[in-house]
């Protein structure tokens, strides 16, 4: 998705159609459509005669995106997981494996990379009804296994803002939220963290759209791109003027929640109460 969006900023740049384009690969215009929304494997012939059509001669410029050509193929650790997972959700977890920024919004429950076990399990449990314990479990091991991201030596900035709705509406009994509680107080002392509460005691913010996910990433020259989960199918926006709306609701709600912390203390509150 990232060397496709790439590739089409450099067609466009040059003024080229995508029937021209294709016609330069022996394609048809539909298959550089999906090219460019990495919809499609790439082949490493294809991204260079387009490089070389798009006047890209610059022999590390070419490098860089030809080896993303070549990472764009390698099916990542994730992918054993395809047969319990929406199909449109490999592509984020891939994306977030990659991004060195990692900026979210949540209000449904705690953010999947912030949740403990146990409350991961009532999340998907309410989320796959009927689904086997197997199916179950192994969607709890994905989730855990992309926390690991966070703990890693090259981990993430990641920078999150919970509304206290995530926090109130209970997930598993009170012993479960209990140790969710005390798992956000935990990580968000980390220093690649930035925990942050809206309460409701703000009233209205600019989060009324619902949740999403910005994700930014360590090579200059790629995009960001804005996660939007649907209820059968995700929304990844890479449009300047898409991102700067959704950049500017972040920061906003940054601005508007109290900081780091101040939400650990309302993080302690919530657990004495529970």
């Amino acid at each position: 998705m990232l060397l496709g969006s790439q590739l089409r900023r450099l067609r466009e740049a040059r003024g080229i159609t995508r029937e021209a384009a294709g016609y330069s690969i022996r394609a048809s215009e539909s298959k550089i459509s999906r090219m460019e929304l990495g919809r499609v494997s790439f082949k490493t012939r294809d991204v260079e005669d387009l490089l070389t059509l798009y006047g890209i001669t610059d022999e590390a410029e070419r490098n860089s995106l030809l080896s993303l050509a070549k990472e764009a193929n390698v099916a990542g650790w994730w992918h054993s997981y395809s047969d319990v997972l929406p199909s449109w959700f490999p592509t984020y977890v891939g994306l977030e494996g990659a991004a060195s920024l990692i900026r979210a919004y949540e209000v449904q429950f705690v953010h999947g990379l912030l949740q403990t076990e146990a409350y991961a399990r009532a999340v998907v449990r309410r989320g796959m009804k009927g689904a086997s314990a197997e199916d179950v479990e192994r969607r709890v091991a994905l989730r855990l296994e992309r926390q690991k991201y966070l703990l890693e030596d090259a981990a993430p900035e990641y920078h999150i803002v919970l509304d206290e709705a995530a926090l109130r509406r209970p997930y598993g009994d009170r012993e479960v939220m209990r140790g969710q509680f005390q798992h956000l107080i935990e990580i968000s002392e980390r220093p690649n963290v930035r925990l942050q509460i809206m309460p409701f005691s703000f009233g209205g913010h600019s989060g009324e759209s619902g949740a999403f996910t910005i994700l930014s990433f360590p090579e200059s020259d790629l995009s960001d791109v804005v996660y939007l989960e649907q209820l059968t199918s995700a929304l990844y926006l890479d449009k300047h003027e898409d991102v700067a709306q959704y950049e500017k609701a972040l920061k906003e709600l940054q601005q508007d929640s109290p900081g780091p912390d101040e939400s650990r203390d309302l993080l302690r509150g919530l657990l004495q109460l529970s």
